[in-house]
């Protein structure tokens, strides 16, 4: 009987052994079918310091910790080149492909998640990447509890780093403010005032409620100086967002102003040659990310002459075919460029369809930078508006100090003098054209970082950049620059109080108040045909 039962009982403890040692103990608990009881083992496994449970419980955030079904393994899905892989939940250890339905999910719900937020803080703490401490430290701001105090006062005073030891002050006082006594709360509430930030100020807001005597007296005065500075970094984030949308009217209204100055032209196709910039980004991303993979972070610097000689290209070629036999024809040119934009958008549906395209932003523009928190400047924007400036100075140079620019000034100021005396008016037309055309292209470039990349994407500029050409003085690049960072600045502080479309309404009407007033804009060109 003995001999017959062995075989059984080997097999029983071959099938036990087979979760790890390490595993079967500590992690057990979070197969548990009770959400109260998982919360008890993620306290104890933070409690614990063991930073093996550091994989487990992020996968379990992330939706990723399962259990494996033939053996009752924890495992942690990974996904790698389209495919799904098991690895050991605490050893890492590489177990296979995943196969389908082979394994069922750790649940999870919302106070769940905000415990594993908090013991994730706690275990990393003490990592030796200062950046992990620093994210540690905000993560658990609002939902450390008291017992969490001890570990991070022996965190904060054991740290070196002053961005995450200020951190650390934050969350401290935070903590403080709603678990620790009258006069620690009165001192949280005080050490509190130093950050403006809106998580420090729904804190106090919320405790507040139900604060007495002097300690409501203290998260008043608190309240009221982050309020303060919140109001000023408001300021300064709408002027920062209102600067960043100037940048795009410039990038999309500056070739604009060009042809517009030089040749008379009311280009209504002008928003397609900024969409032909973007989808040439798409299609130089797409041939990179093809041959060469390692290099997509670069696609975007290489879609900039790309797209400038594209739409530049494109732009000659409307000019020759089409544009220079309806010279003098405001009304005849108004409606022929407005046929071909509507052409250039079947024309690019055609070819890429009408869904979105998709262009991946490089590391360098992801993310942000956090000057407080009440102040973020996302690195797009900032790029953005380092490539108009770039962009603005060299078209100034090129204008201002080239032949090329003397001759384009000497057509603007007065044609029939220009071709007197030997100045090829009709050859600087063409290349006028191209070259805003080319401008159209890299503002296309920029925006396809912001906005969806579809065929309609010049549609969304085009009546923006006549407002900033007009508004700034028609062929002035000075005032097309003041025009834009003024239509964008004041389109940004209105938002708030009348809406996106209500705000773009009130400017159109004090931009046609303004012209009114002055007929020629801000900066008008001064010259004998002009003044004639």
């Amino acid at each position: 009987m003995l001999r017959l039962i062995l075989p059984f009982l080997t097999l029983l403890l071959a099938c036990i052994t087979l979760q790890s040692p390490a595993q079967a103990g500590l992690l057990d608990g979070l197969t548990a079918k009770s959400f109260k009881a998982k919360i008890g083992t993620v306290e104890a496994l933070a409690a614990s310091g063991d930073p093996r449970v550091v994989a487990p419980l992020t996968a379990m955030l992330e939706g990723r910790l399962h259990i494996r079904k033939s053996d009752g393994i924890l495992v942690i899905i990974e996904k790698r080149d389209g495919k799904k892989f098991f690895s050991d939940a605490l050893s890492g250890e590489d177990l296979g492909v995943a196969k389908s339905r082979s394994s069922r999910k750790i649940r999870v719900n919302n106070r769940l998640r905000g415990v594993l937020r908090s013991a994730l803080g706690s275990l990393t703490l003490f990592s030796t990447d200062p950046t992990q401490r620093l994210k540690a430290a905000r993560a658990i701001f609002k939902t450390a509890g008291k017992d969490i105090l001890p570990t991070l006062t022996k965190a904060y005073l054991g740290e070196a780093d002053e961005y995450v030891r200020e951190a650390l002050a934050r969350t401290i006082a935070a903590t403080q403010l709603r678990h620790g006594s009258d006069g620690e709360k009165i001192a949280a509430s005080k050490t509190l005032t130093d950050f403006s930030d809106r998580e420090v100020r729904d804190l106090l807001a919320k405790v507040s409620l139900t604060a007495t005597g002097d300690l409501a007296k203290a998260i008043s005065i608190a309240a009221a100086s982050i309020d303060q500075r919140l109001a000023f970094f408001g300021i300064l984030q709408n002027l920062f967002q209102g600067v960043s949308l100037g940048s795009v009217l410039l990038l999309a209204a500056i070739g604009l102003a060009i042809t517009f100055g030089v040749m008379g032209v009311i280009n209504m196709a002008h928003g397609e040659m900024v969409m032909l910039g973007a989808y040439t980004t798409h299609v130089v991303q797409v041939i990179v990310l093809q041959y060469y993979p390692d290099a997509v972070s670069a696609s975007l610097l290489l879609s900039i002459p790309v797209a400038f000689l594209v739409a530049g290209l494109f732009g000659v070629f409307l000019e020759r075919s089409v544009i220079r036999y309806l010279y003098g024809r405001p009304l005849e040119t108004l409606l022929a460029t407005w046929g071909l934009s509507l052409m250039l958008q079947q024309f690019v549906r055609s070819i890429f369809g009408p869904t979105n395209r998709e262009v991946i932003a490089p590391s360098w523009m992801s993310g942000s930078i956090e000057i407080t928190g009440g102040l973020v400047l996302t690195n797009n924007r900032i790029c953005i508006i380092i490539f108009a400036v770039a962009v603005f100075l060299a078209l100034t140079l090129l204008i201002r100090y080239t032949d090329f620019g003397l001759r384009m000034r000497a057509v603007t100021q007065n044609r029939s003098m220009a071709n007197s005396v030997g100045i090829r008016s009709n050859w600087i037309d063409a290349m006028t054209f191209g070259l805003g055309s080319g401008v159209a292209g890299l503002a296309g470039v920029a925006l396809s970082q912001i906005d969806n990349v579809s065929p309609n994407l010049g549609q969304s500029y085009i009546i923006d950049s006549f407002l900033v050409v007009v508004f700034g003085g028609v062929g002035n690049l000075w005032g097309t620059l003041v025009g834009a960072l003024s239509l964008g600045v004041a389109n940004k502080f209105l938002e708030p109080y009348a809406g996106a479309v209500l705000a773009k309404i009130l400017i159109l009407v004090l931009v046609i108040l303004f012209i009114q007033k002055r007929p020629r804009g801000l900066f008008a060109l001064k010259g004998r045909a002009v003044e004639n």
